[in-house]
């Protein structure tokens, strides 16, 4: 089994994981593994911009044989910000696939025992994003304590166009089944690859927060969100493999805004 220091050693190549495997088969453990290499990040200056929600979308977990959501840390190294196209580098990036989400900015930590009211109380705003996952597994064969350990998969995050709150709902009755009604179009290279809806990721965006909330809160020594976190909270479609020099767009209904990003 990989020690933290391994694991960060290792997914800073790029590479799969030596022997195939990184061990780990045990749920709560592999948290605190997480939590290990992330102080090591933030030991070597990284800083945690928030986090990552990933498997909210349930209509994928047969293919994946995961059948829960993770979570983990995003940072200041992997999030990239646009008005609406950026770029992605893939440079030691591992088995890479894009997947259209909704990100949220947060004003305030919300309450330990937030319901959606709170939630929606300490909203900034929401965004459409693309999170490049990767695994170091080979050909993405996993266990979900793997995943974990592996920093939920997390590579890099673009955001796009920032909606305030208010611009989309007065209440959080409101947002949620805005968002959870809204609907997406992924084109690879012009091409319609497949579309998807907000309600694929449990139920909602909004429902899929609240679920991650209570468990951060749950995971002994996991760090709550504060004020200017980021948080994207899973795919609206299946997880795509993509390569340098191909261009991707999620189109989004009038809810949010298009955003597309070329990879290099």
């Amino acid at each position: 089994m990989l020690t933290p220091q391994q694991i960060l050693d290792h997914v800073d190549t790029g590479e799969l994981w030596p022997g195939g495997s990184a061990g780990f088969a045990d749920l709560p453990f592999a948290y605190q593994t997480a939590l290990a290499v992330r102080a090591l990040r933030v030991a070597r200056g990284e800083i945690p911009r928030g986090y990552k929600i990933g498997f909210t979308n349930r209509s994928i977990w047969p293919r994946y044989n995961v059948y829960a959501p993770i979570w983990g840390t995003i940072w200041n190294t992997t999030v990239i910000e646009c008005k609406g196209a950026g770029t992605v580098s893939l440079s030691r990036v591992c088995q890479p696939r894009i997947e259209p989400e909704a990100v949220f900015g947060f004003r305030s930590a919300p309450p330990e025992d937030a319901g959606l009211d709170d939630i929606f109380e300490a909203l900034d705003w929401v965004a459409p994003g693309f999170e490049i996952v990767q695994s170091h597994m080979p050909d993405w064969t996993f266990v979900a304590p793997q995943t974990v350990a592996d920093g939920g998969l997390h590579a890099r995050l673009l955001v796009g166009q920032r909606v305030p709150i208010a611009d989309l709902a007065s209440d959080a009755a409101r947002l949620d089944r805005v968002l959870a009604g809204a609907r997406v179009r992924l084109h690879r290279n012009g091409g319609l690859v497949e579309e998807g809806v907000g309600a694929n990721v449990l139920d909602g965006p909004m429902r899929a927060l609240s679920h991650f909330i209570a468990e951060l809160r749950s995971c002994p020594g996991a760090v709550g969100l504060v004020a200017g976190d980021v948080v994207t909270t899973g795919t609206w479609t299946d997880a795509w493999p993509v390569q340098a020099g191909e261009r991707w767009v999620a189109r989004f209904d009038s809810v949010l805004p298009a955003l597309e990003v070329g990879f290099e």
